[in-house]
């Protein structure tokens, strides 16, 4: 696989390190693999992503939760931080915002638990992933937030393949025009498996699985 770097023109904290290839992810099979992994983890990186996407948003926005996908917790804490920093309200009680991430039961579907639950009702949520390829796993985040009774602030992440899920816009660092050819398929209309092309790798919020 080739393997390069694609970097922020705002922070050079901030890169892609993108592979290309054959790989499938839960909801489609892309062409290339993008590892998020420092910026997800590394406490330098994350808070440069936190600080890039907080840019994103007015004064006038009120967030009094962030629901965090796909391994973003550090990311989403410090994005608590820089969205208060750049005057972002909160309207809970103790005028600091929550950060928290849903579970995911048997059938695949998001859920909070009950102590959780008043986190998420009647406050305005924002939802941070790592990527949004074809926006079903934003979909479902979307409806589990409404379903308990929240309301959407705001969805940044740090990739975005689109720009906009059920009338909210994506605020993303990098977008699919930054890496030349990008492309995702069902799995049923995918040209590498109709050439008969293998897969290179199987992609989860945990990153990559290659297949050897």
């Amino acid at each position: 696989m080739q393997t390069f770097k694609i970097d922020s023109p705002y922070n050079n904290l901030i890169s892609l390190k993108v592979s290309q290839g054959h790989f499938a992810t839960t909801s489609s099979h892309i062409n290339y693999y993008i590892d998020l992994t420092t910026l997800k983890a590394r406490a330098s990186e994350a808070k440069a992503v936190a600080k890039s996407l907080s840019h994103e948003y007015l004064a006038t926005t009120i967030v009094d939760t962030i629901v965090c996908i796909d391994g973003t917790d550090v990311i989403g804490a410090f994005l608590a931080d820089a969205l208060t920093e750049s005057g972002i309200m909160s309207m809970n009680q103790h005028g600091t915002m929550y950060v928290i991430t849903p579970e995911v039961n048997s059938m695949g579907q998001l859920t909070f638990k009950d102590n959780v639950i008043p986190m998420i009702k009647n406050r305005h949520v924002m939802l941070l992933l790592a990527t949004a390829t074809t926006g079903q796993t934003t979909e479902k985040a979307i409806e589990c937030i409404e379903y308990y009774g929240g309301s959407i602030a705001g969805i940044s992440a740090i990739f975005s393949a689109i720009d906009n899920v059920q009338g909210y816009d994506v605020h993303s660092i990098f977008q699919a025009k930054d890496i030349d050819g990008y492309a995702s398929y069902t799995s049923h209309e995918c040209p590498f498996c109709k050439a008969g092309m293998p897969l290179n790798g199987l992609v989860s919020a945990g990153g990559l699985s290659e297949i050897k």
